[in-house]
């Protein structure tokens, strides 16, 4: 069964820096996606950053140059580097892909539980 696996948040002062981390476990058949997305208290849902299949990476306007987005060297494993946290970086942030579980299943998106990252002084 695939699960997405999350670690990685925590609370950091305004200035500091986390990395969050996940990996696709259950061994999914082909990832089209893989990505963070973040949801505030009393807002919807955002996407933070998603790398595609061929490459390219999107990331919202309020972490352009100050989140990056890694491939890792283990097999369906993502990280996000983020640096020069600020307040409104505080969220529940989401592991998403885009994936295959099996050769003969269609494209879903799944979605991992969830880790919190508090920024705040």
């Amino acid at each position: 069964q695939v699960q997405l696996v999350e670690s990685g948040g925590g609370a950091v002062q305004p200035g500091g820096s986390l990395t969050l981390s996940c990996t696709a476990s259950g061994s999914p058949f082909s990832i089209n996606e893989m990505g963070w997305y973040r949801q505030a208290p009393g807002k919807q849902r955002e996407l933070v950053a998603a790398k595609t299949s061929d490459g390219v990476t999107n990331y919202a306007d309020s972490v352009k140059g100050r989140f990056t987005l890694v491939r890792g060297n283990a097999v369906n494993t993502i990280y996000l580097q983020m640096h020069n946290l600020k307040p409104e970086d505080t969220a529940v942030y989401y592991c998403s892909a885009v994936l295959q579980a099996d050769v003969s299943d269609s494209f879903l998106r799944y979605w991992g539980q969830g880790t919190r990252v508090t920024v705040s002084s």
